[in-house]
């Protein structure tokens, strides 16, 4: 598990003294609250863009303007594409170019819990240049913590030290980042202690990151929430709800793989592609609330919620009334227990609940109906792949349940459930 003083190990002195003055102010309630999201935040970049992007709302309504995070650096490391990693809106994108002084002026745009505002490179030169400088450290000297950008083929030079040094005095929390690490992989370590000894600071302090990809965002993203604990402390008490409709991405997503995977013929004689599904989809909800399993311990999670025996018993039940198309059928009856097993290992993992028997079978018959009907519309003819897995995407978005889980919640709080 996290501490604050794991988090602090890899921030530079300025900023950690900074931080334990933030971290002091806090009450215990809140200190909780904000290392219960530090500890949640998923390593997938798609999953730190939603929560970024659930966050959004609340952050505004709540606590009105937000902090400004500048993204500054030489030209030509990857600033914009950084930046575009983080904004919620596709609208504000950046554009990127591996011509350098693409990024002319600054811009800003929301990313979810604080504003982000990228900058052109602030070592040119010439008169252009100095313009261009003078846009990135207005920006840094109004900002509320920076994220400082190298260049892992770059290397720290002369100019780039002189500009840290420059950053380094407006007083404000930093992280420092070095981007491009994938064009270096073999030699990655050594290129993050060579920056870190020409920077004065330890390997550890010195993110790697590939913009391109977004990984390293979530070490990004944990070093800027802690300069605003008080604002990710009340998002981390409303945590579950972020992690219910980060769940059910993943849900959705496997729910509509699971409907393609019906259309083999007699898809519930043969569970095994189905099981490999689910047990994927119960491995990465896992992931999002912070429990670290193995996928053969998503198997068993799988198995011993029984939703496979389940699915084939209900495949034969009503088979026998015919009038429904095998395909159809069998994709309703994948997609409902999918959903089914993806709530389940979510309250598994919320309140180490199994949900009963008796709640499983009466939540995979009613969405199962859903599906159903929602699919009848496609004929009875057996469709394509993809258009099976794009209007199985839309059935089930259609429950909403990805804003409100009520309707899972109200259909079994009156049944008995065992406690694991």
């Amino acid at each position: 598990m996290t501490t604050f003083d794991d988090l602090l190990k890899k921030l530079p002195a300025e900023s950690r003294d900074i931080l334990r003055v933030i971290w002091d102010s806090l009450t215990p309630s809140d200190r909780k609250g904000f290392l219960s999201l530090l500890n949640s935040l998923p390593s997938n970049t798609n999953l730190v863009r939603l929560l970024l992007r659930l966050s959004t709302q609340q952050m505004r309504i709540a606590f009105g303007d937000k902090h400004q995070v500048a993204i500054v650096g030489p030209t030509n490391v990857g600033k914009s594409t950084l930046y575009n990693q983080f904004i919620s809106n596709r609208a504000d994108r950046a554009q990127v170019s591996p011509l350098p002084g693409t990024t002319r002026v600054n811009q800003q745009a929301d990313a979810g819990l604080f504003a982000i505002i990228d900058t052109p490179g602030a070592d040119a030169v010439g008169e252009v240049g100095a313009r261009e400088q003078a846009e990135a450290l207005s920006a840094a000297n109004q900002a509320d913590f920076l994220i400082i950008v190298f260049d892992a083929i770059q290397g720290i030079k002369q100019t780039e030290l002189e500009l840290f040094l420059q950053l380094r005095d407006l007083g404000k929390p930093y992280i420092v980042t070095l981007n491009k690490i994938d064009l270096v992989r073999k030699d990655s370590r050594a290129a993050i202690a060579r920056a870190a000894q020409n920077l004065d600071l330890t390997p550890d302090q010195v993110i790697p990151l590939v913009a391109k990809t977004g990984e390293g965002i979530s070490d990004i993203l944990a070093a800027v929430a802690a300069t605003e604990p008080e604002i990710v402390a009340a998002l981390g008490r409303g945590l579950p709800q972020y992690r219910w409709q980060l769940a059910w991405r993943s849900i959705v997503n496997a729910s509509s793989v699971s409907a393609v995977i019906a259309l083999t013929p007699l898809p519930f004689i043969d569970f095994a592609p189905l099981a490999i599904t689910q047990s994927a989809m119960v491995l990465s909800i896992a992931r999002i609330y912070n429990y670290r399993i193995t996928f053969e311990r998503a198997r068993e999670l799988v198995v011993t919620f029984g939703v496979g025996f389940l699915g084939r018993t209900l495949f034969y039940e009503l088979s026998k009334f015919g009038g429904v198309p095998g395909w159809l059928l069998g994709a309703a009856i994948a997609s409902s227990t999918t959903v089914v097993m993806g709530y389940a290992s979510v309250i598994w993992f919320e309140r180490g609940e199994k949900l009963s028997a008796e709640r499983i079978k009466t939540l995979t018959k009613t969405l199962t109906s859903h599906f159903l009907e929602a699919l009848k519309g496609m004929g009875k003819k057996r469709p394509s792949r993809k258009s099976l897995q794009t209007r199985m995407q839309e059935a089930v978005q259609e429950i909403s349940l990805g804003e409100d889980r009520r309707f899972f919640d109200d259909q079994v709080k009156d049944q008995p459930s065992n406690s694991g």
